[in-house]
């Protein structure tokens, strides 16, 4: 990792002073104040401070979810400010995959339905979503459970369907928000794990929101958020 006013390539996130403000009535209330940061391609990364500390809103900015109020910032050197409400759609669905605590999972649907919904709306051919839903399916640990449906998988083979959902059209990078929060530790560890083996394997960038103390032991960095800015990072 390293500061945002470094120019060099190869960051795949960087922010300059960044700055989210909400209005709360007649007051202003700022989530994020002039964070700056960069963060290498290739790496595990870990986003931790407490409650109300601007760790979802940081994630939403850099995943094109949320708009900065002031500020830049740049996946893989791209602007985002730049691009329109339909151009941020489009970017999302072919470069970044999102992963949630709460799984986001349609409940009448299969787990292969689930991860074939995301290449259907990509437009990819049958056969092509045939193979690539079994295959992150098999990535994940999960291809013979294709057929089931969500009421029917455990909490960690939910987050599973989930990352495989994530996965389906080769993103660049992944964002997580507080993926582990609804798993026990037994399985939080297996989901770190495959998070580890996915950096590594699949030479995917990952961005975690986190408050979770296991992560520390698979990350390999972590930025920390107090009050909306970067404090020291590991």
């Amino acid at each position: 990792m390293a500061e945002a006013n470094d120019k060099s390539n190869g960051f795949v996130v960087e922010t300059e002073d960044l700055w989210r403000v909400y209005k709360v009535g007649p007051r202003e209330v700022p989530a994020l104040r002039g964070v700056s940061m960069a963060i290498d391609a290739g790496l595990f990364v870990a986003v931790k401070g407490r409650s109300g500390s601007g760790k979802t809103t940081l994630l939403n900015c850099i995943g094109g979810l949320d708009r900065p109020t002031s500020g830049v910032v740049r996946v893989f050197g791209r602007d985002l400010s730049g691009l329109n409400d339909e151009q941020l759609t489009r970017w999302r669905r072919e470069q970044v995959g999102f992963v949630f605590q709460t799984f986001g999972l349609l409940p009448t649907l299969s787990a292969y339905e689930n991860v074939e919904l995301m290449l259907r709306i990509a437009g990819a051919r049958r056969d092509e979503r045939r193979e690539r839903t079994m295959h992150c399916l098999g990535l994940v640990g999960l291809a013979q459970w294709a057929n089931h449906r969500p009421y029917a998988l455990s909490g960690g083979q939910q987050q599973r369907v989930a990352i495989a959902r994530a996965l389906a059209n080769n993103p660049r990078l992944i964002l997580a928000d507080e993926p582990t929060g609804e798993l026990d530790s037994t399985t939080a560890r297996d989901i770190l794990s495959l998070f580890r083996t996915i950096v590594n394997e699949q030479h995917v960038s990952f961005l975690m929101v986190s408050h979770d103390p296991l992560v520390d032991g698979y990350v390999d960095g972590i930025l920390y958020l107090k009050d909306g800015q970067i404090g020291e990072a590991g």
